[in-house]
C-alpha cells in the first residue's frame, strides 16, 4: 500500500511564533469582544495550534471604559467575589466597576473564557487592558486587528 505518510507537527516553547497585536474595544459588546480576545491568547486562529502549549499572541485591549453590554446587563449583572473574612461576601454591577476599575470587566469575561488549570493562569498574563487610546507596549510593534 503506497500512501503519504503526514506527520502532526506539534508546538513547543522554543518554536512558538508569539505576536503583539492591539484590539480597540470601543463601541464593542462585551462578550464578544471578550470571545475573541480569548480565541487569540489561546492560539486557536494559528496553523500549529497545540492545546497543551501556550501558542497564542499578546493581546492590548484599549479603550476598555467604552465597551458595551447589552439588554440590561449593566444594572443587572451581578459580579461576586469574597474576601476570605466570615461575611465577606461583596457584590458589584458592571456600573459600579466601570466607573473604578474599567479593565476588570474584560479581564474577567476573558478569564472566564480560558482553561481553569496552569496553563490558563500563564495563558491570562498575555492580556494587558488598558483605559483610554495609550499603552506602554510601543517598542513590541503591535498590529492593529478588527472583529
Amino acid at each position: 500500500m503506497n500512501t503519504l505518510s503526514y506527520k502532526t507537527i506539534s508546538a513547543n516553547k522554543e518554536t512558538v511564533q508569539k505576536d503583539w497585536v492591539v484590539v480597540d474595544a470601543q463601541g464593542e459588546v462585551l462578550g464578544r469582544l471578550a470571545s475573541q480576545i480569548a480565541r487569540l491568547i489561546r492560539g486557536k486562529h494559528k496553523t500549529n495550534f497545540t492545546p497543551h502549549v501556550d501558542c497564542g499572541d499578546n493581546v492590548i485591549v484599549i479603550n476598555a471604559e467604552k465597551v458595551r453590554l447589552t439588554g440590561s446587563k449593566m444594572t443587572d449583572k451581578i459580579y461576586v467575589r469574597h474576601t476570605g473574612y466570615p461575611g465577606g461576601q461583596r457584590f458589584a454591577t458592571p456600573r459600579l466597576l466601570l466607573e473604578k476599575h474599567p479593565e476588570r470587566i474584560i479581564e474577567h469575561a476573558v478569564k472566564g473564557m480560558l482553561p481553569k488549570n496552569r496553563l490558563g493562569r500563564r495563558l491570562f498574563t498575555n492580556l494587558h487592558v488598558y483605559v483610554g487610546d495609550q499603552h506602554p507596549h510601543a517598542a513590541q510593534q503591535p498590529t492593529e486587528v478588527k472583529f
